[in-house]
């Protein structure tokens, strides 16, 4: 019989990160959303005697390019699950000297330099217009930083985290206009998930370990594959010892903006929103209409 215990945290990430000690009472959520499919079925395990759900973001041995991810789906199904917060683990590369490659960094910024992403839940009859001055949750990402550090692991608290198209890497002059911009890591993956995740009302912040330095650093070879996961390889022990720690820290009850993100956001008269629409969003909105 599956666990009635609400589920305390999500998890997007490798799908390697669930295969750990101590993780008990599994069960496998494959699941619709109005948005399609999410990447893969969402694993739910008991952990430290709290319920947690994990998701491979690029599907069940890696599939799907950044680009092709249903983040939509992937954030609508957790939600649907009752997750509240989020934790991204993210593979990243440096534009600082002094985030070297096996270093964790928590951001606290985020620039979305995608292109071809479907960036919200909102439109066909239904405007939302939402706050993201702080893109990562304070609150979450304190604690999450606190419980990489119990690890003993090398962190940096803050940086801004620009998200690329992919899926190439970048070209040595567009990762040196990112240096000059003030950007701090580079991914693929982060935007539009954590802007998705605050129209939610979810908590989410990103656990970003860095596997290189891009292709701006003189004196180190260009980013590779094999450098990207010979890195993840060795920090997955890392991950998953952080997120025990925040599984315990974590308190049940949140007190932070996330939760009531929608409340001054939705700017469309209820009388004018299309039945579908309405039922499409339901899950999001219901409380406000």
């Amino acid at each position: 019989m599956a666990s009635t215990q609400p589920i305390l945290l999500g998890i997007i990430g490798g799908s390697g990160l669930y295969e750990m000690p101590g993780l008990e009472n599994l069960e496998e959520h494959t699941l619709e959303t109005p948005f399609g499919k999410p990447s893969a079925p969402v694993v739910v395990g008991t952990l430290e005697g709290r319920r947690v759900a994990f998701l491979a973001r690029h599907g069940i041995g890696h599939p799907i390019s950044p680009s092709e991810i249903n983040y939509r789906a992937n954030i609508y199904a957790l939600k649907s699950l009752g997750v509240e917060r989020v934790v991204s683990i993210s593979a990243c590369g440096s534009l600082r000297e002094d985030y070297a490659p096996g270093h964790i960094v928590i951001p606290d910024q985020l620039f979305d330099f995608t292109r071809n992403r479907r960036r919200t839940f909102f439109g066909e009859g239904l405007v939302a217009h939402v706050s993201v001055p702080e893109p990562f949750c304070p609150d979450l990402s304190g604690h999450l930083a606190a419980a990489v550090e119990a690890t003993g692991a090398t962190l940096h608290r803050g940086g801004t985290y620009i998200t690329i198209e992919g899926p190439r890497f970048s070209t040595k002059a567009e990762s040196n206009v990112f240096r000059s911009w003030g950007m701090s890591l580079i991914g693929m993956t982060t935007a539009p998930e954590a802007f998705l995740a605050r129209e939610a009302e979810m908590c989410y912040a990103v656990m970003a370990h860095v596997t290189d330095y891009d292709v701006w650093h003189v004196d180190e070879a260009p980013v590779t594959v094999d450098m990207v996961l010979e890195t993840l390889r060795r920090n997955l022990h890392t991950a998953q010892e952080a997120i025990r720690n925040l599984i315990q820290r974590l308190p049940a009850e949140r007190h932070c903006q996330c939760s009531h993100a929608l409340a001054n956001a939705l700017i469309t008269d209820p009388t004018v929103i299309p039945p579908e629409t309405r039922a499409k969003l339901r899950l999001l909105v219901e409380k406000y209409l």
